[in-house]
């Protein structure tokens, strides 16, 4: 397991357990993380799974794919240079205390 900080919009934090595999949607959805909603079950067809990684988190999650790109395009909040799908990015060992930080809102 790894642990993962989720920190909403108003700077709190909730430490996660998170298995290496899975993604950062599933996990958010398993602990109960309300900003994230993931409405297609992790298809890519959604964007209500948006999250920012922090720096760290992004030099070392896998690179963005076209269809995030372009989902992205629909999310309700902001998206910047950090702004990823949380059901594209796997959990890896390296993960270990990142934070992923949370919009505001999904819809």
């Amino acid at each position: 397991m790894v642990k993962l900080i989720f920190e909403n919009a108003q700077g709190s934090r909730q430490i996660v357990d998170a298995r290496v595999g899975d993604n950062i949607m599933f996990t958010a959805v398993s602990n109960g993380i309300a900003e994230v909603v993931g409405e297609c079950g992790g298809a890519a067809m959604c964007a209500t799974c948006h999250v920012y990684l922090s720096p760290e988190l992004a030099e070392i999650a896998d690179p963005k794919q076209e269809i995030e790109t372009e989902m992205l395009d629909c999310a309700a909040a902001e998206v910047t240079d950090f702004s990823r799908l949380g059901c594209q990015v796997q959990i890896t060992a390296e993960m270990e205390g990142m934070v992923v930080h949370l919009p505001e809102s999904q819809v």
